[in-house]
């Protein structure tokens, strides 16, 4: 599936889990209420916005985002009993037999091993991804794929996953067999070199199997876009736009790509229902990630991350062969049996790392907000795409529960950066006039 590319593209082959933005009209306007009326007061500007949603919307997506706290334990407790399952069933163990009696040449063994490993996994996991995936997004009105649409995007992701998984795992093991005392070392420069080889190739050769990518041809939304591109020192010549409504009712955007890949694009969803501030303010942000070199920081982060979880590997692994590797029959780190074992270790140490992996990338996203703002200089059309956000992430979260759970700042976040910096920016005399959200 899908999970598998997501994987490969971040570097952490063993644990998975891209936001966008989802789009919703915004009422026509409304007038602040008393205390914003003699001056711009940001908090108060920020709780008039954020009251434009009606109270049910509200209540919907908080149940859709809640949710989703949930889904984390149950993917995660899923992939625990597969692993344990593999193990202790002896299925790994037979697996790696047949890879070992089919040929004598060990990269072939771990690709034969991989192969079933991943269409074994992809099988058990089958139900809850069709819940989460597919009858879950419906139900809140997120998805617009019927279901063979949706499978056939599913199967895509799995031949994707099963040429991809197998060389990275080709390469990983050759590493754990030439490398026995210093292989988490070298398994995280692996997977570092990995996941920059994701970036390059997904803009050209991977996104382009799931959606069609054509150039913008309205100048007036291309132009802007492009003007916003030059004066950042952004290599891009075109603006691509790309058919994501054929698959969801959010809207996106993104500057992807490095080492002269780099690409602007944004989603027909975008185009559709957001006027021009608003895309401008989308765009902005994205920009932000490229100019403040987002994608190298992200790859140093989770580079020490994944460093962290080779070294916890290291130390539990031979722990647990040493206890259980005679009944599991795995031999130890190089053996594609003990791969199970491997993918338990990683998927509890990034469950338990959660609230720092969400820090890390929201602390990027807030980052990028900055920027957007500064940028397109669109508080306006920034707090309402903001607010958009609403349809599928929870607005108004407490402290903890954004600390823990949001990978973005939060909708009501979001507005406050916008409404501070407007009051900052407005001209001398304006910031006494009554605030009207616009339309």
């Amino acid at each position: 599936m899908r999970k598998f590319l997501r994987l490969f593209l971040i570097g952490a082959f063993f644990y998975g889990g891209l936001h966008s933005l989802s789009a919703e009209p915004a009422p026509a306007s409304l007038t602040t209420p008393a205390p914003a009326q003699s001056s711009l007061d940001p908090a108060a500007a920020t709780q008039a916005w954020l009251a434009t949603v009606p109270a049910d919307k509200r209540a919907k997506s908080d149940a859709y985002f809640e949710g989703g706290y949930w889904l984390i334990l149950w993917n995660f407790l899923l992939a625990a009993v597969i692993s344990l399952l593999l193990l202790w069933s002896g299925i790994s163990a037979r697996w790696r037999d047949l890879a070992e009696r089919t040929t004598r040449f060990r990269p072939l063994q771990v690709a034969i091993y991989a192969i079933g490993y991943i269409l074994l996994v992809t099988l058990l996991t089958f139900p809850l991804d069709v819940y989460s995936g597919f009858f879950r997004e419906h139900a809140y009105g997120l998805a617009t794929q019927n279901f063979p649409a949706w499978m056939g995007d599913q199967l895509k992701g799995l031949i994707v996953g099963l040429i991809l998984g197998p060389i990275v795992l080709i390469v990983l093991y050759g590493v754990f067999r030439r490398a026995p005392r210093t292989w988490w070392i070298w398994g995280t420069v692996v997977g570092i070199v990995f996941m920059v080889l994701g970036m390059l190739i997904a803009p050209i050769f991977i996104e382009p199997i799931f959606n069609t990518y054509k150039p913008l041809t309205d100048p007036k939304i291309s132009e802007p876009i492009l003007a916003m591109a030059s004066a950042n020192e952004i290599p891009v010549h075109q603006v691509f736009e790309v058919d994501a409504s054929r698959q969801t009712t959010r809207v996106s955007a993104n500057v992807a790509g490095i080492f002269g890949t780099a690409r602007i694009a944004l989603n027909d969803n975008l185009l559709k229902q957001c006027t021009l501030p608003e895309i401008r303010a989308v765009m902005a942000h994205e920009m932000g990630h490229y100019v403040l070199n987002h994608t190298t920081k992200l790859v140093l982060y989770f580079g020490l991350i994944m460093l962290i979880g080779f070294a916890l590997v290291n130390f539990f692994f031979g722990r647990c062969v040493g206890r259980w590797g005679e009944r599991w029959r795995v031999r130890g780190i190089a053996d594609p049996a003990g791969l199970p074992l491997l993918a338990l270790i990683f998927s509890t140490y990034f469950f338990l790392l959660t609230p720092v992996l969400n820090t890390v990338v929201r602390t990027t996203e807030r980052e990028a907000d900055a920027f957007g703002i500064n940028t397109a200089r669109e508080a306006d059309g920034f707090a309402k795409v903001a607010l958009k956000l609403g349809t599928y992430r929870k607005l108004n979260p407490g402290k903890w529960e954004e600390i823990f759970f949001f990978d973005h700042p939060s909708g009501r976040a979001r507005i406050r950066m916008a409404m501070d910096w407007k009051a900052a920016n407005l001209p001398p005399g304006d910031a006494g006039k009554p605030l009207v959200v616009p339309r």
